[in-house]
C-alpha cells in the first residue's frame, strides 16, 4: 500500500484504509452501475475512447497530484499547456516536427522553472504566485499568436496529429501511450524513489524538513518544473488532436486536475496522497462524464455532482485529519 503519511511508517493508519477503500469502492460502483445501466459502456471502442479522453487532463492530475503533496499549488497549467502547444507549432512550421515538441516541451520546463523561482526566491505563496503567472503565460500565448489560430504547414499536418491517431492495437492512441508511461515513471518517483520520500516530508511539515537537512527549495522548483513539463505534454496531445493551436485553449483544466486529485484523496493541506489516488479520481470524473453521454442526461447536471464530489471529498479529509 501507498504511504501518504509526512513521515514513513510501518504501521497502516486507519485514515489510510478509509481513503484507500472509500475512492476504490466508489469507482467500482461507478463501473458496476454504468455496465447494468448501458450496454455500450463495456465495449473496447468506449474503454479505448475513455483511456483516450483522460490523457489531456489525466498528464494535468499527475501534475497537480504532485504539487498538492508536495504542499504547492500551481494554477498555471493549463496556461503552461497553451504557451507550449503555440510555441511546439511555431516552431515546428519553420524547423520540422522533432524541434517542434522538443521547443514545446522546453518552454514548459522554463515555464516551471520561473514558477519555482517565484515561489522560492520571492518566496510569493504558490496559490498567488502560479495563479498571476498563468495570466502571463497566456499573455505570452496570444501575443506569439497575434489572437488568431496558428497551425502547421500543410504537409506537416499529417506527422503532427500522430499522436492522436488510433494507429495502435485496439485503436490505441499513442496520447494514451503517453499519458500511461507518464503516470508510471512519477508514480514509481513518488512512490519509490528517496525524492518521493522527501515531496512527502516537504509537503508534511516544510520547516522539520529543511532542520532534517532537505533541501526544500530544490525539491519545490524540481516538482514545479516537472508539474510545468506534464502541462507542456498535456499541450502537445492536445494540439495534435486539433491540428492548432490558440491562446485561451485548455482554459480551466487546471481546476479539473485538482478536483480529481482532490476526489481520488489527495489532501489540499499537503504531505499526503498518492499519484495512483488521482489516477482512480480522473477516473471517477471521466466515468461521470461518459456516464451522463451514454444515457443522454443534461450536462448541466453534471457539474453539480463534480461539485459535490470535490466537496465531499475536502470534507472527509478534514474528518479525517481531526481522527488522526
Amino acid at each position: 500500500m501507498q504511504r501518504s503519511a509526512s513521515a514513513p511508517t510501518r504501521r497502516v493508519r486507519r485514515p489510510e484504509i478509509v481513503r484507500d477503500h472509500g475512492i476504490l469502492l466508489s469507482l467500482l460502483v461507478l463501473v458496476l452501475g454504468l455496465s447494468m445501466s448501458t450496454e455500450a459502456f463495456l465495449t473496447s471502442t468506449n474503454l479505448v475512447n475513455l483511456l483516450d479522453q483522460a490523457a489531456v487532463p489525466g498528464l494535468l492530475t499527475c501534475s497537480a497530484t504532485l504539487c498538492l503533496v508536495c504542499g504547492l499549488f500551481d494554477l498555471s497549467m493549463s496556461a503552461v499547456l497553451a504557451l507550449s502547444a503555440v510555441t511546439s507549432i511555431l516552431v515546428t512550421g519553420r524547423f520540422g516536427l522533432l524541434w517542434g515538441a522538443c521547443a514545446g516541451i522546453l518552454a514548459g520546463a522554463l515555464c516551471g522553472l520561473v514558477n519555482g523561482a517565484v515561489v522560492i526566491r520571492a518566496r510569493v505563496h504558490s496559490f498567488i504566485g502560479t495563479l498571476a503567472l498563468g495570466f502571463v503565460y497566456r499573455g505570452l500565448a496570444l501575443i506569439l499568436t497575434a489572437g488568431a489560430i496558428v497551425y502547421p504547414q500543410s504537409w506537416q499536418l499529417p506527422r503532427f496529429q500522430l499522436l492522436a491517431r488510433p494507429i495502435l492495437p485496439m485503436g490505441i492512441t499513442p496520447a494514451s501511450v503517453l499519458f500511461l508511461l507518464v503516470a508510471a515513471a512519477l508514480w514509481l518517483l513518488l512512490a519509490g524513489t528517496t525524492f518521493g520520500r522527501r515531496v512527502y516530508a516537504v509537503g508534511g511539515n516544510a520547516e522539520a524538513a529543511r532542520l532534517s537537512g532537505i533541501r526544500v527549495g530544490a525539491v519545490r522548483m524540481a516538482v514545479l518544473v516537472l508539474s510545468s513539463v506534464c502541462a507542456a505534454l498535456a499541450g502537445l496531445v492536445l494540439a495534435s488532436r486539433g491540428g492548432s493551436a490558440q491562446a485561451d485553449m485548455g482554459s480551466l483544466l487546471e481546476l479539473t486536475a485538482i478536483a480529481a486529485a482532490v476526489v481520488g484523496g489527495t489532501s489540499v493541506l499537503g504531505g499526503q496522497g498518492a499519484l495512483w489516488r488521482g489516477l482512480v479520481g480522473i477516473a471517477i470524473l471521466t466515468l461521470i462524464g461518459n456516464g451522463f453521454n451514454l444515457l443522454g442526461f443534461d450536462t448541466t447536471y453534471q457539474q453539480v455532482l463534480e461539485g459535490f464530489l470535490i466537496l465531499g471529498a475536502v470534507s472527509v479529509d478534514q474528518a479525517l485529519r481531526r481522527r488522526d
